[in-house]
């Protein structure tokens, strides 16, 4: 073997074991469990402060969902990067760091918020990223150990910069609307597509336009909290259009459910180019030009749906 072929086979060697040492986008709890020793793992619990104080997985850090969420007007939208490198800052975070995001277990939209922490972390340019599938609850329903104590762990000095090629934007939308050249991912629940509801922050029910329907609950068992395998991942996303090389962004209300669909579609399916809509069709239908969407109802329809809105709001507080 010359030279430059043992330089070949040192390489390749390398780049497998960096792909073999690269962490898995969902863990099990028992997979956690032999992984949470390791100083170079972090455990990020996104459940509230009074959840958290109660019991966690030991050695855990606090960060709650609504600190990786943006304004009352639009809780999708980005937090500003001077406020997430703060956050990150807080929880110790680095590119070396192997975060794993744990939520409280309890639904399929319960998922979404570890779905959307992990996003964001990976879009401040943290790359050994996972969630605990099925979070505490699963945890807890293997007897693994909780802990109350309050640990504090030493800041970093990070400074991260924003991974744009996962984000996709109102004018990115704008831009290629109806060209085709964007395969468009509504995870919503389907009355929503379909325009017989709307997020009361939205000023306009539908979806946009040439968009298709993937609602988020797609990815998990029947009344199940875990999202499937890999394999069944892959089947799903199968249903979509073709996987073409087009770029495929994902969108709901408020960029919650479509972290669901981005997390499936790029993290388990392996899918290349799929990027997340934050602010979603609140921030859509926000803009003060026409936007253009489909299964929008008449004026009558739009009434009715605003008077379910108004009576919720009033009554079932």
């Amino acid at each position: 073997m010359n030279a430059l072929t043992r330089c070949l086979v040192v390489f390749s060697c390398s780049l497998w074991s960096l792909a073999a040492a690269a962490a898995a986008p969902l863990l099990s709890p028992a997979e956690l469990d032999a992984l949470r020793p390791s100083a170079s793992v972090r455990v990020v619990d996104i459940r509230d402060a009074e959840a958290f104080a109660n019991a966690h997985i030991p050695g855990a850090v606090s960060a709650p969902y609504e600190a990786w969420r943006g304004p009352a007007s639009n809780p999708g939208e980005l937090p500003g990067l001077p406020a997430l490198t703060a956050l990150v800052q807080r929880l110790g975070l680095t590119p070396a760091t192997h975060a794993v995001v744990v939520s409280a277990g309890d639904d399929t939209s319960d998922f979404g918020a570890a779905a959307r922490v992990y996003w964001t972390l990976k879009v401040l340019g943290l790359k050994e990223l996972s969630i605990l599938n099925g979070g505490v609850q699963a945890w807890e329903a293997a007897r693994l150990p909780l802990d109350d104590a309050l640990d504090e762990v030493a800041a970093s000095t990070y400074a991260p910069a924003l991974d744009r090629s996962l984000i996709a934007t109102r004018d990115d939308v704008r831009s290629h609307l109806g060209s085709g050249r964007l395969r468009l991912v509504d995870a919503r629940p389907a009355a929503f597509f379909r325009g017989e509801k709307r997020h009361p922050a939205a000023l306009v029910p539908g979806t946009l336009k040439g968009a298709v329907s993937l609602e988020h609950s797609r990815w998990f068992a029947p009344d199940s909290a875990l999202m499937v395998s890999s394999a069944q991942a892959r089947s799903v996303a199968a249903t979509l259009p073709g996987d073409d090389g087009r770029p495929t962004v994902s969108f709901c209300n408020t960029g919650h459910w479509a972290a669901t669909n981005w997390f499936a579609l790029s993290e388990v399916a392996g899918q290349k180019n799929v990027k997340l809509y934050p602010g979603s069709m609140v921030d859509w239908t926000a803009d003060p030009q026409p936007v253009l969407m489909d299964n929008v109802p008449g004026r009558a329809g739009q009434l009715l749906i605003d008077a379910r809105l108004w009576f919720e709001r009033t009554f079932r507080r």
